[in-house]
């Protein structure tokens, strides 16, 4: 296999989350997905999970908040909290008196201001980033694609998941719920389209009984830049990440992934 090189590439900041709930029939637990608007640039149509790029002010109030993160790592979260707010309606992260009622004012307010700051002193909340498990952090340096995100990849839940979602419907055009090995199954089927980062994220979520089993996964795997690399493979070309990450699948045939 040939090893990941730098060709040089800046990656854009970026923080993602997969937000768990559990199942209504005592199943597998459910993990939210969004289908991203098809004029997105970058994997426009694709069903990823909620989040994008970290904002200057996600930096600053980074910066600000202290404690036992350095600014940085804060700062990706903060994002994550923002983005589930803004795309999804969603309150994770935060602690305060928190409600149906007042997350559609505070998505409303997130609107008008852009950053999560104004939010938090509007409604008398403050951030809780326990409630955030670091999981992964993807970084395709190597490839060739209109964007390179370094993203980095965080774990919620929301236990009984009696709440309420809405698509922005400007970045993205539908919200669901699913277990991973459903998304797995839509895609073999066609019915969504997902990216390699994401599948092979699904098929690490697959493996998990319920959120307790997923983070203590997490907690247990240092999170490594993951930059996946082109080997050979019976004489065809594949796309790899490393052995020792927490991943069943490692790689997939360069002639079926799908890029953003």
């Amino acid at each position: 296999m040939n090893e990941p090189t730098d060709i040089g590439a800046d990656g854009i900041p970026a923080a993602t989350v997969v937000i768990f709930r559990n199942s209504s029939e005592d199943g597998p637990p459910e993990v939210l997905m969004t289908i991203r608007s098809r004029e997105m640039v970058f994997a426009g149509g694709m069903a990823v999970f909620p989040g994008g790029r970290v904002d200057p002010a996600d930096f600053d109030l980074g910066a600000k908040i202290g404690g036992r993160l350095d600014p940085d790592e804060a700062a990706h979260q903060i994002a994550v909290v923002r983005e589930t707010l803004e795309e999804t309606g969603l309150v994770i992260g935060l602690n305060g008196e928190i409600n149906a009622d007042k997350a559609r004012a505070a998505r409303k307010y997130l609107e008008q201001t852009g950053e999560l700051e104004p939010v938090l002193e509007h409604f008398g909340w403050e951030l809780d980033l326990d409630q955030l498990v670091p999981f992964a952090r993807w970084y395709p340096k190597n490839e060739r694609i209109p964007r390179v995100y370094d993203t980095r990849f965080y774990l919620a839940d929301i236990g009984t998941g009696a709440v309420e979602i809405e698509a922005d419907l400007s970045e993205n055009t539908h919200l669901f719920w699913t277990t991973a090995q459903g998304a797995l199954d839509s895609a073999e089927r066609g019915d969504i389209k997902v990216i390699f980062p994401t599948r092979r994220n699904l098929e690490r979520l697959a493996l998990f009984e319920n959120f307790a089993a997923a983070k203590a996964q997490a907690e247990a795997i240092p999170v490594k830049t993951i930059t996946p690399f082109i080997g050979e493979m019976d004489g065809k070309s594949w796309l790899h990440i490393g052995e020792d990450l927490g991943y069943p699948v490692t790689g997939e045939p360069l002639n079926t992934v799908a890029r953003g």
